[in-house]
């Protein structure tokens, strides 16, 4: 049984209550829930949040709602993995997604294809799957070069060996190891590709406006 569920909290540091921004006929997490519907494999849809208005729109669509304590939402009291193992505690599943509203261009085909995906990973040895973007471009440490050589050890970008950037728009792995992690995958997750439309993480209002400039793009 796949149960995902969407972490949502009324306080955000870069873009005022982002995770309720007007998206779509909506707004984010609104938005979320319809697309999660949409995926038959998923079996339950929580909203876990400390916000009464966040959770009455789990109720307005119909899916169950877990209620936070303000220490597991404040990003102070709590550590982020205490946070996890709090929620995976609360609900129920054999398996989480982790469905973030901030991934609107997650679409309901991604989460098939996804969760299809995990199942195939997790009987080849992984212990879980996370969303990434792959990335070839000149990357730079502290210290200089991080992936490639400068002069005649130049290559172009599409030589160049890949990097991955978590996207965090899907993360799946078993209930009960999340809870023993206190994290959404483990230390060998199946990396799942995403194109970079459906790789936008919005954490401030250029992300914002890029998804909403891009949500009739396929």
């Amino acid at each position: 049984m796949y149960t995902a569920v969407i972490p949502v909290r009324k306080g955000s540091r870069r873009l005022k209550n982002k995770n309720i921004s007007k998206f779509g006929d909506s707004n984010l997490l609104e938005y979320k829930v319809k697309q999660l519907l949409k995926v038959s494999l998923i079996t339950n849809i929580v909203v876990s949040s400390d916000c009464d208005f966040m959770l009455s729109i789990a109720d307005m669509c119909g899916v169950k709602k877990h209620k936070r304590a303000a220490e597991y939402c404040d990003e102070k009291t709590k550590t982020f993995s205490e946070v996890v193992r709090h929620i995976c505690e609360e609900v129920e599943g054999d398996h989480i997604i982790w469905a973030t509203c901030t991934s609107p261009l997650v679409e309901p085909a991604d989460y098939f294809d996804a969760i299809n995906e995990y199942e195939i990973a997790k009987n080849n040895g992984f212990d879980s799957l996370m969303s990434v973007e792959e990335l070839k471009r000149y990357l730079w440490t502290a210290d200089g070069p991080l992936n490639y050589e400068l002069g005649s050890g130049h290559v172009p970008s599409q030589e160049l060996p890949s990097l991955y950037r978590v996207t965090d728009g899907v993360l799946i792995a078993p209930r009960i190891k999340m809870i023993e992690w206190g994290y959404f995958h483990g230390v060998n997750p199946y990396k799942y590709l995403m194109d970079k439309r459906s790789s936008i993480d919005i954490d401030d209002e250029l992300d914002l406006e890029c998804a909403r400039s891009w949500l009739n793009i396929l």
